[in-house]
């Protein structure tokens, strides 16, 4: 190995090793990486990150702000991280396509969406998985997962997947017939051509293509003749190597009213799950919109705290977020949006914001505990009467909502990733030892809960 190499080497290994340290990004995420990224190029101005799967360009290209962080700490300057997939990559294998056939689309209603790709799909442990499999069909399609079955329940990302899934395709296979349809859609398609008696036309048209798409499948349940139709395109095209991917809010033997045939149809490929937006996933979910709106200048405590009340779908953080910022500009115009008007703004709808677990409630419940201000908690003060009780709310902000320690230290007066772990690994030492932390902290938890 030539010397570059080998600086480039550790340069990557070292900075990869910061971002899994200081907890800049979670374990899969880092997992995911480490094992297919190679640090080849670093200039005045750009490193060039090479990868095999383009999952973990996606990943790289999505987290650049925090490798940079991570490079720039390493290198001792600023420069840009850019990944690419390499050139012996499954993306560039030479794939047998299908015979371009023509399809006039008479019976799709639907379309892909442009705005649902790969890059702006926020990735976390709540959906690593379902993002994966998606991506390797996109890059190998009917070769890989056939079908792909993607489960889970509304407003998660599974109409996001789908059509990030025909896009990708449509970039890499040009000549692909692509058609995207909703489950009812279906079942409605299919009652109109019998009535019309055009069912052979309806099946000729779904058989031409190459890639299936279908938004809810659950919906052709307990539809005895849909049934038939489809199976019969379901085999027409698997068995052609033609690719398959299905969205559904459940499992397939979960459907009632689904044939066991079709049942076991959808069980012979890949089935995954999307699951509701941890923590951290959540936040990450908030700052691409705000970033896509032009960058509010929002506290990272009100985004925590719709993170923390707001995280059972991708939909209600977003409607979450665009209610905060339709209540700033109405009705409380001010350069940046502070915890004060998130409370102020969702008050009608959390009517009992103090017993919700959050870090608004564990820093009030704190200050409450030892008569101090919230002011006070987040300020620089370092004397023992406001040391202590800082410390002990970021150990049960780290306890009871598993916050990352760098987003703990921003909602903290902007403290530093290593100044809250000390904090955290003080206070747990205290609380096993020591009695009296014991019951305090004990008794806090208590006014946390109402």
């Amino acid at each position: 190995m030539v010397a570059n190499e080998f600086y480039l080497t550790n340069v990557w290994e070292t900075t990869l090793n910061l971002l899994s340290t200081n907890q800049m990004i979670s374990y899969d995420i880092y997992n995911s990486i480490s094992g297919d990224s190679k640090l080849v190029a670093l200039n005045e101005e750009k490193a060039t990150i090479l990868c095999k799967m383009f999952i973990n360009t996606v990943i790289i290209n999505q987290s650049h702000e925090k490798i940079e962080q991570a490079l720039e700490s390493v290198i001792k300057r600023h420069v840009d991280v850019e990944a690419k997939l390499t050139q012996d990559s499954p993306v560039f294998d030479n794939l047998i396509k299908p015979e371009v056939k023509k399809v006039d689309k008479r019976f799709f209603k639907a379309y892909l969406d442009p705005n649902f790709t790969f890059e702006n799909f926020v990735i976390g442990r709540s959906n690593i998985q379902s993002q994966s499999a998606s991506i390797m069909v996109a890059n190998n399609p009917g070769f890989s997962y056939n079908p792909l079955f993607i489960y889970g329940n509304s407003g998660l990302g599974k109409t996001h997947l789908l059509n990030a899934i025909g896009n990708k395709i449509s970039e890499n296979f040009p000549d692909y017939k692509i058609g995207f349809v909703s489950g009812i859609d279906f079942v409605e398609g299919v009652a109109e051509s019998i009535k019309n008696h055009e069912i052979d036309e309806f099946k000729r048209e779904f058989y031409n293509l190459d890639v299936l798409l279908v938004d809810d499948i659950q919906f052709i349940a307990g539809k005895e003749k849909t049934h038939e139709v489809f199976f019969s395109i379901f085999n027409e095209l698997v068995n052609n190597r033609k690719q398959i991917c299905l969205t559904s809010d459940r499992m397939p033997q979960d459907i009632k009213g689904l044939e066991e045939r079709i049942i076991s149809r959808f069980n012979q490929g890949l089935n995954v799950n999307i699951e509701a937006p941890e923590y951290e996933t959540s936040m990450n979910i908030l700052k691409k919109k705000l970033m896509l709106n032009g960058g509010q200048n929002i506290d990272d405590e009100v985004l925590s705290y719709i993170a923390t009340n707001f995280s059972k779908d991708v939909r209600q953080l977003e409607g979450a977020l665009n209610r905060l910022l339709f209540f700033s500009i109405t009705f409380a115009p001010v350069d940046h949006i502070t915890i004060e008007i998130a409370l102020e703004a969702f008050k009608d709808q959390i009517p009992e914001a103090s017993n919700e677990l959050s870090v608004v409630s564990i820093k009030k419940a704190v200050c409450d505990y030892y008569g101090i201000t919230k002011q006070q908690l987040e300020s620089k003060i370092r004397t023992k009467k406001i040391a202590i009780p800082r410390q002990i709310a970021m150990y049960l902000t780290r306890s009871l909502l598993d916050m990352p320690y760098k987003d703990i230290g921003n909602i903290f007066g902007k403290r530093d990733h290593s100044t809250v772990i000390s904090a955290c690994e003080k206070i747990e030492d205290l609380f096993k030892r020591d009695e009296m932390y014991q019951r305090s902290i004990n008794e806090i938890k208590a006014l946390i809960k109402g």
